[in-house]
């Protein structure tokens, strides 16, 4: 891919590439260094105006002609004369002065827009764009004083195509999700409408008990566009009724063999005690089935290993719901860490529990969950590692248990981790902790972040009972997060940062966009595979009294 820059800004380009998910192999040039052959190239990203000789756009055409895909961010020329201007199909207005705008997509059918929110906000200094030719289509426009004015639009070329955006000259504006994912696909080879509009017939393994996993998966699959709920295997006839009732029409299996070779089944997600995880996505990925699988993706290393090289042997997907990687206070954490307002973290802590008997299902029993660590460990582990990148040199655990002797699992266990650079983190999670310590505490060179639990309190009044109160999961409302900052001369200043706006069914969004539009998987099996290492380590580690285990080999 070939980046060409109006000019070298190191900032921009870091942007860009945060934005595109540009990796190192990306060209980049600026000003009026030579592009070279871009035959050698599948996608040019020109950003901001540049000086382009006749030459390079006729080379240009004939790239977008056979194939190659364009994409130009606030590259309008302001004048039709320009060359580029015939190619791109627009001019661009002045730009306005810089504010908060809403971006909103074409309610024509177009690939680059789906599941895309309808409107977005947008920081921008809108130069809105006059479309010189009639085979444009308009992708987004921005409402300015009651008119909607085009704002970026797409043109087909032979097999190629140009998508020309005055959005995403500020870098809060190309950062915004709505439009880095419209822009991601832009540098992607088009699709058919008919291809963008085909369904991934899915099936759940393990309905389990009412308004549970199977339940949540059959509500995220039928309310995401590209997902169609075929199926549902359950040894249980109770649950397979269940899951009819809830989605009617779909088929019943009772084993799995049957589900794996269903031909009209393409995509599998695994909603079974942890144990069955590894064999079940292996046994579907070597029937040829997409495999999406609850957390954790399994209890070793070694199982990580082998279903991702059958997923790749298979050129299937695997991914793994991680859904606390969208939870609105987790995500305003993230959002802090990397726009730098805690400078450069080096100790994350993070913390669940309460003093209550733990659950009485599979949760406790260690020989189905795979230990204490394992089940609320797979979020806060691998929100600590999205935050803490690269694994850890070495990790420790200390399991007590000393009340709940009726479960398997730890009364509380402790995980502390470090890496080689001196960056430490510690996670807890217990059962028997009746001052609940904060949810989240981060402290970076700029800042420290303490994110504190807020329990929920539903009250009424009943005519025949009187007063109800019903307190849901402690853990299930957004924490409270306070970010403290150090200034020089001054002080201490504390700022309350709100949470996230909610991304319902994000992850499932994320599987259609991927199967259906190539968009890059949120929650890659690679990046589960170190949660896994580390998880697995500190089980080792409690069983030998704290033992420090080596993560390096």
């Amino acid at each position: 891919m070939l980046l060409a820059m109006a000019q070298a800004d190191r900032a921009r380009e870091q942007v860009l590439r945060t934005a595109l998910r540009l990796d190192e192999s990306v060209q980049v040039r600026s000003g009026t260094e030579a592009w070279g052959d871009l035959r050698s190239y599948r996608a040019v990203v020109l950003d901001g105006a540049q000086p382009i000789l006749k030459s390079a756009v006729a080379q240009l055409h004939a790239f977008v002609e056979n194939g190659g895909a364009l994409l130009a961010i606030g590259a309008a020329p302001a004048a039709a004369a320009d060359p580029l201007a015939a190619l791109l199909g627009v001019v661009a207005e002045p730009a306005r002065p810089q504010c908060e705008l809403f971006a909103k997509c074409s309610r024509e059918t177009n690939e680059l827009l789906q599941r895309i929110e309808a409107e977005f906000a947008v920081v921008e200094g809108l130069a809105a764009l006059q479309l010189l030719h009639a085979d444009l289509r308009v992708l987004l426009s921005v409402n300015w004083a009651l008119k909607d004015e085009p704002a970026a639009v797409e043109r087909r070329i032979g097999v190629g195509r140009i998508v020309t955006s005055s959005l995403g000259s500020t870098s809060q504006a190309l950062l915004a999700p709505a439009l880095g994912a419209i822009l991601r696909r832009a540098l992607r080879p088009p699709l058919d409408d008919a291809a963008a509009r085909r369904t991934i017939t899915t099936a759940i393994v393990g309905y389990g008990p009412a308004g549970g996993m199977g339940f949540v998966h059959g509500s995220g699959i039928a309310r995401t566009a590209g997902l169609q709920l075929a199926a549902v295997c359950d040894l249980s006839d109770s649950r397979r009724a269940a899951a009819s009732a809830d989605f009617p029409g779909i088929a019943g299996h009772i084993n799995a063999e049957d589900l794996a070779r269903d031909p009209a089944i393409q995509l599998v997600l695994i909603a079974t005690p942890p144990v069955s995880h590894a064999g079940l996505a292996l046994q579907m990925l070597e029937a040829g089935k997409h495999v999406a699988c609850e957390k954790p993706l399994c209890l070793t290393t070694a199982e990580a290993d082998r279903l991702i090289a059958a997923a790749r042997a298979n050129g299937l997907m695997l991914t793994i719901n991680q859904n606390r990687r969208w939870d609105p206070d987790y995500l305003a954490v993230q959002r802090a860490v990397h726009t730098g307002l805690l400078g450069d973290i080096f100790n994350v802590e993070t913390f669940v529990g309460s003093f209550e008997h733990p659950c009485r299902y599979w949760h406790s029993d260690a020989q189905v969950s795979g230990g204490a660590a394992f089940d609320w460990g797979s979020h806060y582990i691998d929100w600590t590692l999205q935050l803490l990148p690269g694994l850890p040199q070495a990790v420790s655990a200390l399991a007590h248990k000393r009340v709940w002797r009726d479960v398997t699992n730890a009364d509380q266990i402790r995980v502390r981790m470090l890496w080689s650079d001196g960056r430490e983190a510690e996670f807890i999670a217990s059962d028997v902790a009746a001052v609940p310590k904060p949810k989240f505490y981060i402290q970076g060179t700029g800042g420290t972040l303490a994110g504190h639990y807020r329990p929920l309190l539903f009250e009424r009044l009943d005519a025949a009972t009187g007063y109800e109160a019903k307190q849901p999961h402690f853990a299930e409302a957004p924490a409270t997060l306070l970010l403290a900052r150090y200034e020089s001369g001054y002080g201490i200043t504390e700022t309350q940062l709100p949470p996230q706006p909610q991304q319902p069914f994000g992850f499932h969004r994320n599987i259609a966009d991927h199967l259906l539009l190539g968009d890059e998987l949120a929650v890659t099996p690679e990046s589960v595979r170190s949660v896994i290492r580390v998880l697995e380590a500190a089980e080792e580690s409690a069983k030998a009294g704290g033992q420090l285990i080596s993560l390096e080999k």
